[in-house]
């Protein structure tokens, strides 16, 4: 079978780089990495010079036309399923997919149908594409909102790296109970596993960095809720949820890091909880430097239909009492 390849990733080796070897010319200009690199060793026609194949340690001249091509590649342990998908953008290297809630990204134990990447993958075989599914992030189950997905092992290493860097943007909206202690502030504490309850988080001095910056953007009955939009240095698993509660705020909906009311709040929390029916968090804005046009690319996903009714419920305050 005759083997097929993505787009190159080409480089003019200019006067400046001439003697480099292949390696150090990959790293430089395109900030290829070396587990990537090594893959590329091992393909037929992963690394040439002027349509030769080359080995890494061979070393190029001014004017050398310098070609990396990985494999395609097919998601064959994802089941192909018809989805309707709201695409927010895609072009030949990556695809942002607005999530609806109660939907997970990838395929786990109990979950190998009806995801994300499954109504993916099909999309891409319907239009043709040979395609890996290669999420940059997740959101949870019940998350709404803007997920990067990579269509190539490259944008999936420079997506990835700029991710664990902090420069991809990721803004959130939530909708909380009470009022944040300031209108706008920080929540720097560590986050790691309850080790009571695996699948829990919860703030502890030994856990991972964690960092949540919030603005509260409206409150609603007199403190009873709060509309809050929160930024993310850090990406931990339920970090957002973990540091609303820890600082009083637990996300409306949210059936795991809820709390018992303060006494002023009691006579709202019944009727909030029956006004959504999953935590009241929403992915609405990502941003990040596209690995190919190398140009800062941002997009936003309005609220879905369950948070804006949440909104219009909360501003009316019609909390049934």
């Amino acid at each position: 079978m005759t083997m097929q390849y993505y787009p190159p990733l080409s480089v003019l080796v200019e006067a400046k780089d001439a003697g480099m070897m292949v390696r150090t010319l990959a790293e430089r200009r395109l900030g290829v990495s070396r587990k990537l690199l090594s893959r590329l060793k091992l393909t037929e026609r992963g690394i040439t010079v002027n349509g030769q194949r080359v080995y890494v340690n061979d070393r190029v001249q001014e004017g050398d036309l310098v070609e990396l091509r990985m494999e395609q590649e097919r998601s064959d342990d994802i089941l192909p399923e018809p989805m309707a998908l709201d695409i927010v953008y895609e072009d030949a290297d990556l695809l942002i997919v607005n999530k609806p809630p109660g939907i997970v990204v990838h395929p786990t134990h109990g979950h190998y149908t009806g995801t994300i990447a499954n109504g993916v993958v099909h999309h891409w075989r319907e239009c043709g594409e040979i395609v890996r599914f290669r999420p940059i992030h997740r959101l949870d189950e019940d998350t709404s909102g803007l997920v990067a997905i990579a269509k190539t092992p490259y944008v999936h290493q420079q997506l990835s790296e700029q991710l664990q860097a902090g420069e991809v943007y990721k803004s959130y909206v939530a909708y909380v109970y009470g009022a944040p202690p300031a209108s706008a502030g920080t929540v720097d504490e560590p986050i790691d596993r309850d080790p009571e309850s695996p699948h829990v988080r919860i703030v502890t001095p030994s856990g991972y960095p964690s960092v949540t910056h919030y603005e509260t953007a409206a409150v609603y009955g007199d403190g009873i809720a709060s509309k809050v939009k929160l930024k993310l240095e850090t990406g931990r698993t339920h970090q957002i949820r973990v540091h609303m509660k820890h600082i009083g705020c637990p996300l409306i909906g949210d059936a795991m890091y809820g709390f018992a009311a303060p006494e002023r709040l009691a006579d709202g929390l019944p009727k909030l909880e029956g006004l959504v029916a999953r935590q009241a968090l929403h992915a609405a804005v990502l941003g990040f430097t596209h690995p190919i046009r190398r140009e800062w690319m941002q997009w936003e996903a309005s609220l879905p239909e369950d948070l804006s009714s949440l909104e219009t419920a909360l501003a009316k305050q019609d909390f049934g009492r």
